[in-house]
């Protein structure tokens, strides 16, 4: 039966609005759904995607616009269909789920079948055609064979879902004995990262290639350490800069507008999936700016710029918070939005503009997107300048007006769809971006926007002191996960370094205690994705290795360690102890798949070093620059003003002391000990300049 309305037009999620329409009578996750399944003895078709996921564009033509697929699915399923951005704790246990079943990795579109008594999956794969191909079958031939096989084969299904059930159980519950980490792993984490270069392109293993932000981090943080082998560490330094020059060379990069898509099909970083997520450009964002710190490139420089500019036009929220993606496809053509015609490129350029341009982005040679072209630098500066006879000065001129000029005219186009829900998780990780950004680069509106973004948040989404996952046209909803208050805690302390607020390091306060009361697994340590009050699943996962996004475990551990430092709370530094200890074995095993783990048993190893200066307004900038020179990335600097007051008794022993000779009182940290206290500015850059030896 084909209906004419199906039960998604009121949800918030831009995926599901999109479906709203279809003749498909789509439920969101709800006990209705569940009950009627229960009820009418059907199986459950659950559907995961995201706004802007191609192939869940293309299965949704194909199949679910088809009125003839959607009387089969609506006669023979209770249909349900996720944005695996808003519930990731579904999408997760049954990514798991589906790989358990087919023993192959899954993706978007999702499509799994479940029996109503209990949501197991008993069969599940990813996208299906509408006609069969490519060993794949016809999806309306799917659908039936798949209804018959639950009302024939039903004891048969029942002994696998046990089966699957036991296995989800075991996964993030496995035998548990306590593994010790030593300081060995990070030369051996660097040793495998180091291994998995293609040091042709850069980047990690062959096509399709992601930029695995956590990968890069690792590198860099590596090199940053005390080693005897300092051609170990020159190696690393030197794979993590040459990734980072050449995805800012490639078509993964938006030499226009600014921003990283999420992906390149190709080894070289030429060709992307053109959709853009906020999830990646944060971490990106953050490594670029410290990598600029380190090298002072030009290249790594702009790209900061450049990204900062967009997320501040094109994904800022009047509101304040960040939205979550753009579309990868326009008109219903993907890359549409971000490809040229060689003839409306050198009718829109003057020609000395053309010419520089020209050999710079390829345009001089065949298209390198079917009949189009993607740009992608194909021609060094230095190479074009002697090619043309142009300066450096005079073509970084040219090269600007030209990238003004088709912007401009891009910007008449038809644009991707945006995704303009605001989620948490995402939105601390682009505002800790957007701070670093900030601060390395001297630039106060990436660090005001950030503020915008965090007190959207905090007036929001932070709700009767626990925090809601997502956000849309006025409604707040969803319990937040793991990675929500792990990633906020971590963005909250980046924002104390901006800009001191005992209002904010009192929220991460009570974000921490949420994360110890409600997600720690106090018996065996780690953090659970969803809350001790969260719904009910057929899996209460908790996750360890790094994703699309670092590890929620990760990072918690990480910035509980820096919070417990910081206020001289034990309780923190106890529970980040307990997930390291957790994870001891996971990290051993893999210990590139865990490198935000590796990341935070660094700084059990070397503790952080914290710097308080306490001080007048007008003095406290002039010392904090000075603190923040260069690639540090166990530094932490906050500056408080003279009279701030409530402060916690870590903090309110380090006064400020008159009269202070140049008006600023530098404390310097690490671990639970202090130096002595900094009267002289002169004196602080030596003071500073240790390295911590891993003890």
């Amino acid at each position: 039966m084909i209906q004419d309305k199906n039960h998604l037009a009121n949800q918030t999620s831009p995926y599901l609005l999109q479906h709203a329409d279809n003749p498909v009578d789509w439920y969101p996750w709800c006990n209705e759904a569940l009950e009627r399944a229960m009820e009418e003895d059907k199986p459950i078709l659950l559907s995961i995607g995201y706004s802007a996921c191609h192939w869940c564009h293309v299965m949704a033509h194909e199949s679910f616009e088809d009125d003839a697929t959607a009387e089969l699915m609506n006669a023979l399923f209770v249909n349900i269909k996720i944005d695996r951005e808003e519930r990731p704790d579904i999408d997760k246990i049954y990514q798991t789920a589906q790989y358990l079943i087919t023993q192959r990795t899954g993706g978007w579109p999702l499509t799994m079948f479940l029996t109503p008594q209990d949501q197991v999956p008993f069969f599940g794969g990813t996208y299906f055609p509408k006609e069969a191909r490519h060993g794949l079958p016809a999806f309306k031939d799917l659908l039936q064979h798949i209804s018959n096989a639950y009302h024939t084969q039903r004891a048969q299904i029942m002994t696998q879902n046990q089966s699957i059930l036991n296995a989800l159980q075991k996964i993030h519950e496995p035998d548990y004995s306590k593994q010790d980490l030593s300081p060995e792993l990070f030369g051996i984490c660097d040793q495998k990262l180091r291994q998995a270069l293609d040091m042709q392109n850069g980047g990690f293993g062959a096509a399709p290639k992601f930029p695995h932000p956590t990968y890069i981090d690792r590198l860099l943080r590596y090199q940053a350490q005390p080693k005897p082998d300092q051609q170990e560490s020159s190696d690393s330094l030197h794979g993590a800069l040459y990734t980072l020059e050449k995805m800012a060379a490639g078509g993964i990069f938006d030499h226009l507008g600014g921003g990283f898509c999420r992906y390149s099909v190709d080894a070289g970083w030429m060709i992307p999936h053109f959709e853009k997520m906020l999830y990646d450009n944060g971490p990106l964002l953050a490594l670029y700016a410290q990598s600029f710190a380190l090298t002072g490139s030009g290249q790594f420089q702009d790209v900061c710029e450049a990204t900062a500019q967009w997320v501040m036009r094109e994904m800022q929220s009047p509101e304040g918070g960040y939205y979550s993606s753009l579309d990868a496809d326009s008109e219903g053509i993907e890359g549409k939005y971000y490809v040229w015609d060689r003839k409306q490129v050198e009718q829109a350029l003057d020609p000395e503009e053309y010419a520089i341009f020209a050999p710079h982005f390829g345009f001089d040679r065949q298209a390198n997107f079917e009949d189009s072209y993607h740009l992608h630098i194909f021609v060094k500066k230095e190479e074009v300048c002697q090619q043309v006879s142009v300066s450096p000065e005079n073509f970084d001129i040219l090269l600007q007006q030209a990238k003004h000029k088709l912007l401009l005219l891009r910007q008449q186009r038809v644009r991707p769809g945006r995704d303009e829900k605001i989620l948490s998780s995402w939105n601390a990780l682009m505002i800790r971006g957007m701070i670093i950004a900030g601060r390395i680069l001297g630039r106060p509106e990436y660090m005001q926007s950030a503020q915008r973004a965090l007190d959207f948040l905090y007036q929001t989404m932070w709700v009767n002191q626990r925090l809601i996952a997502t956000y849309k046209d006025g409604k707040a909803h969803l319990d937040a996960y793991l990675d929500d208050y792990a990633f906020l805690l971590d963005a909250v302390l980046e924002g104390l370094q901006a800009r001191w607020r005992t209002r904010d390091l009192n929220w991460a306060r009570e974000i921490a205690d949420v994360l110890l009361e409600q997600f720690e697994d106090v018996s065996l340590g780690g953090f659970y994705f969803t809350s001790k009050d969260h719904e009910q699943l057929i899996q209460r996962s908790k996750t360890l290795g790094d994703e699309a996004m670092p590890s929620g475990n990760g990072v918690a551990a990480m910035a509980l360690t820096r919070l417990g430092y910081l206020l001289g709370e034990t309780r923190y530094l106890d529970a980040a102890e307990r997930v390291l200890q957790f994870a001891g074995q996971a990290i051993h095993h893999s210990p590139t798949g865990h490198a935000s783990l590796v990341n935070a048993f660094e700084e059990r190893c070397c503790p952080p070093q914290i710097i308080i200066l306490r001080g007048q307004y007008t003095e406290l900038e002039k010392w904090q620059q000075q603190c923040v020179q260069g690639y540090a990335p166990r530094q932490l600097v906050f500056a408080i003003e003279a009279d701030k007051k409530n402060l916690p008794d870590a903090l309110a022993e380090k006064k400020f002391r008159e009269p202070s000779p140049e008006g600023v009182v530098a404390y310097i940290c690490e671990g639970m000990q202090c130096r002595a206290p900094i009267e002289h500015l002169a004196e602080l850059q030596n003071a500073i300049s240790g390295i911590c030896v891993q003890q």
